[in-house]
């Protein structure tokens, strides 16, 4: 049985097992992205109205407050306000994962104070373009800020100009080999002086201010990350006009090349065991974000890069036709894992 063929053959099965017994925004995503089936059909209206009904997808549009904001626990309030305060601490954090999950759970900009979440992102710009935090406000994450970048493409702001300067922004500091890096952690960190630092050493020099520039066109000798560069081309492939740029093709080639190898960097996910790890949600990436983001820019069967993935998401399917979240399988997580990777070897396929 040819690869192609195994692929319709478990689409098919699990397709239809999944849609037996999925939650309302999973059964969505799988009919109207795997299964092709337009918004006009019954079906598919029927599960939108499931969706708008889901329990905790109104939990969460309604704990989100007028100001864009969801209430965090007091600890991490109190560790918030002993810093600088936003974008740097938790309440940032929780507006880029709950943005996701609301997307994931079908909710549009117009619900509740959507809207206003995706203002306060953007109130924290700075005129360079980029958002601080929200580990710290030393310097600019651009994993975050390719999150961030996500959220904002995926809720209709992709012409938006502030929007525009955030990506193009993330642009400006791609790297020689067509990747990214976390700024001094990943580049400055390897100089003679401070390779041997502790990290924390090291930040505080950073924050003194004593440590030369991070220069993303300098330290050619050093990699870039894969994990950070999966994290950017995740928020760039979400505008259909950003994702023809060849710059992002460059980023995905990056990540595509070295599939299933140790990260260069051991300050980030290092082991080569995250690409084999299944979770929901997929912050920050693993093998199925990586083909996810591969498939939608168009790789497919044409490239032979993609066979050894595609026949290890094969491979990680169990019996039942489902594919588990790796650290304890859960029964609605692994719903979301099994129609991801649905999605993948449909559109793989498709792209022959």
């Amino acid at each position: 049985m040819t690869l192609l063929s195994d692929i319709n053959r478990v689409v098919q099965e699990s397709s239809r097992k999944l849609l037996q017994m999925s939650m309302p925004p999973v059964k969505y995503w799988l009919l109207v992205d795997t299964l092709g089936k337009n918004h006009d059909d019954p079906l598919v209206q029927r599960t939108i109205d499931e969706c708008r009904a889901f329990p905790p997808r109104v939990k969460l549009v309604k704990a989100l407050r007028p100001d864009g904001t969801w209430p965090i626990s007091r600890a991490m309030k109190l560790a918030e306000d002993a810093g600088p305060g936003p974008p740097v601490g938790w309440t940032y954090e929780t507006i880029l994962r709950n943005l996701q999950l609301l997307e994931d759970m079908y909710t549009e900009k117009s619900e509740g104070y959507i809207s206003a979440a995706l203002e306060r992102i953007l109130s924290w710009q700075s005129k360079e373009g980029y958002i601080l935090g929200p580990k710290h406000g030393l310097f600019p994450l651009p994993q975050y800020n390719g999150y961030a970048v996500r959220n904002l493409f995926i809720y209709g702001l992709e012409e938006d100009p502030r929007v525009k300067r955030l990506a193009n922004w993330l642009l400006s500091i791609q790297r020689h080999d067509g990747g990214w890096a976390i700024p001094y952690v990943q580049d400055v960190k390897y100089l003679p002086e401070y390779k041997h630092m502790m990290i924390d050493e090291f930040m505080e020099h950073v924050r003194r201010g004593d440590t030369p520039p991070s220069d993303p066109k300098g330290f050619e000798s050093i990699p870039s990350c894969i994990w950070t560069t999966m994290m950017v081309i995740r928020g760039l492939a979400r505008s259909d006009d950003y994702r023809r740029r060849k710059e992002i093709l460059r980023g995905a080639d990056f990540f595509l090349d070295r599939f299933f190898k140790k990260n260069w960097h051991t300050s980030y996910r290092h082991s080569e065991k995250n690409w084999t790890q299944l979770k929901y949600p997929p912050f920050p990436g693993n093998g199925i974000s990586a083909l996810y983001l591969l498939t939608i820019l168009g790789y497919g069967p044409g490239d032979a890069r993609m066979e050894k993935p595609i026949k290890w998401l094969l491979s990680a399917r169990h019996s039942d036709g489902f594919w588990w979240q790796s650290d304890r399988p859960h029964a609605q997580k692994d719903q979301w894992i099994t129609g991801f990777a649905l999605d993948i070897l449909n559109r793989y396929a498709r792209n022959h």
